[in-house]
């Protein structure tokens, strides 16, 4: 959690905007209650995290096509540069970046390996 506190801090966001904004990055188009699902954080907590990425231009509001009770999330250009800066800047990134040069590549190709069979029973159990 300290890491995640520094690198959100470091690009003047909180934890939980860091969250929301790569969560959104990665899915496009959630709404705010799938955004409370997926991160099993309370509505008021991801409404005023939203609210701050919105007036900093992280994030826009889009009514739903399908239903225009419902808002659609979509992070912007800058957004996801600085999503992206995230994860560059994290220290656990480059910790994990650093172990993994100093493995063996047959050890690399086996997580490699489980991580892809990892992916694809989650997917199939419709949790990804």
């Amino acid at each position: 959690m300290k890491f995640t506190q520094e690198n959100a801090s470091s690009l003047g966001l909180t934890v939980p905007q860091l969250s929301i904004l790569n969560t959104i990055r990665l899915k496009p188009n959630l709404t705010l209650k799938n955004i409370t699902e997926e991160l099993s954080l309370p509505k008021s907590t991801v409404s005023t995290a939203l609210d701050g990425l919105v007036n900093l231009g992280l994030v826009e509001r889009k009514t739903s096509q399908e239903d225009r009770r419902e808002i659609n999330l979509k992070v912007t250009t800058k957004g996801k540069q600085l999503s992206q800066k995230s994860i560059e800047n994290s220290s656990s990134y480059r910790a994990m970046a650093f172990a993994l040069e100093s493995l063996p590549k047959e050890d690399i190709e086996s997580l490699l390996r489980i991580h892809h069979d990892l992916l694809v029973y989650l997917k199939r159990m419709n949790i990804l």
